[in-house]
C-alpha cells in the first residue's frame, strides 16, 4: 500500500492511495463506525493489529479525496529516532574528498527536521552553502534489537523517499555533522510511505533528483557501501529500534559538494527527489520571512 498523511479543514489524516483516489481513513472509520489508528505512527506500532484494522476500514465504502485537495504532512510525524547515514555510496564519498568508510557513519536529525511533499522549506540566513540529497529512507515496523542481516529487512514496515537537506559549511565545523544536518525543515520524506511487500528489492532501485528542472544525481541503490540489512543490524546491536523509526539511507554522488564550481542553493530553487516505485518528492525553498511578513500572515 501507498500511505500519505495529510491535513484537512478537519485536522491531522491520514490515506490509501488507490486508482479512485486517496481513501481518507479517518473518515472512512468514521462514517463506517469502525475503529481505526489515528496516525500513520499509531497504525505502525500496532503491527499486524494495525494491518487487520486497516484493511477493514478499505472494505468500507470509501470517503475518496484526490491529491491536490488537501495538504500533505510528512510520512512519518513523530519518529522517536532519525538516524542518517553519511557516506555511503563511493562516488560520493569520492566527490566529498572522502575515503570510503570501514564502518557506516551515523548522525542524527529529530522531528523538528521533517517536512512535507511540496512545503516550503525555510533556507535560514546563515546557510550559505546549502545542498540537497536524495535518498531511499526505511521506516521500523517492529521493535527490533541485535537482529541479523537476514533478519532485518523482515523489519522494516515501509520506505520513502527523503531529501536530507545540508548546510555544509555548518556541518564541516567540526567532525561532528549534526549542526549542519539537524535544521528546522531539512528532512523532507514523502509523499508517501510505501509498505515494505510492495518493494521487491529495495537494493535495486534508482534515484534522482533534479534542481530547477536539471537532473543532478541519478544512481541506484545497489551501490551502496553498506547495504539496509547491514544497517539496521548494525544498529540494533547498539540500540532498540522502535516502530516508526526513520533511517535515512544515504546519498549518490552528485551534490553540489562535490562540484568543481559549486553554486549552493538558494531562496526560490525547487527541489524534486524521487525513488524509483516511492514517489516524487518536491520542496521550493524560501528566504525567513521578515517581521512584516510573519504580522501579515498572522492576521490573515
Amino acid at each position: 500500500m501507498k500511505l500519505l498523511s495529510f491535513t484537512t479543514s478537519k485536522g491531522l489524516s491520514y490515506g490509501v492511495k488507490t486508482e479512485q483516489g486517496i481513501v481518507d481513513v479517518k473518515a472512512t472509520a468514521e462514517a463506517a463506525g469502525l475503529p481505526v489508528s489515528q496516525n500513520i505512527q499509531e497504525l505502525i506500532s500496532k503491527g499486524e493489529a494495525g494491518r487487520r484494522e486497516l484493511e477493514a476500514v478499505l472494505s468500507a465504502t470509501a470517503a475518496i479525496v484526490q491529491e491536490g485537495e488537501f495538504q500533505y504532512a510528512p510520512a512519518v510525524q513523530n519518529p522517536g529516532k532519525i538516524i542518517c547515514v553519511g557516506a555511503n555510496y563511493k562516488a560520493h564519498a569520492e566527490e566529498a574528498n572522502m575515503t570510503a568508510p570501514e564502518y557506516p557513519i551515523y548522525f542524527a536529525k529529530f522531528a523538528n527536521s521533517l517536512a512535507a511533499h511540496e512545503e516550503e522549506v525555510v533556507l535560514p540566513e546563515f546557510v550559505d552553502q546549502g545542498d540537497y540529497e536524495v535518498e531511499l529512507v526505511a521506516v521500523i515496523g517492529e521493535q527490533t534489537h541485535q537482529v541479523t542481516q537476514e533478519q532485518a529487512l523482515a523489519k522494516v514496515y515501509g520506505y520513502a523517499t527523503g531529501n536530507d537537506l545540508s548546510a555544509r559549511k555548518q556541518q564541516f565545523r567540526s567532525n561532528q555533522w549534526m549542526f549542519g544536518k539537524a535544521i528546522d525543515g531539512f528532512a523532507p520524506i514523502g509523499p508517501y510511505l510505501v509498505t515494505a511487500e510492495e518493494v521487491a528489492d529495495p537494493q535495486n532501485l534508482t534515484l534522482s533528483c533534479w534542481v530547477n528542472g536539471e537532473l543532478r544525481q541519478h544512481a541506484n541503490t545497489k551501490d551502496m557501501i553498506f547495504p539496509i540489512a547491514e544497517i539496521i543490524s548494525d544498529l540494533s546491536q547498539i540500540m532498540t529500534l522502535e516502530p516508526g523509526d526513520v533511517i535515512y539511507t544515504g546519498t549518490p554522488e552528485g551534490v553540489i559538494l562535490g562540484m568543481e564550481e559549486p553554486v549552493w542553493l538558494k531562496p526560490g530553487d525547487e527541489i524534486a527527489c524521487e525513488v524509483e516505485g516511492l514517489g516524487r518528492l518536491e520542496n521550493r525553498l524560501i528566504a525567513v520571512k521578515s517581521r512584516e511578513e510573519k504580522e501579515q500572515a498572522v492576521s490573515l
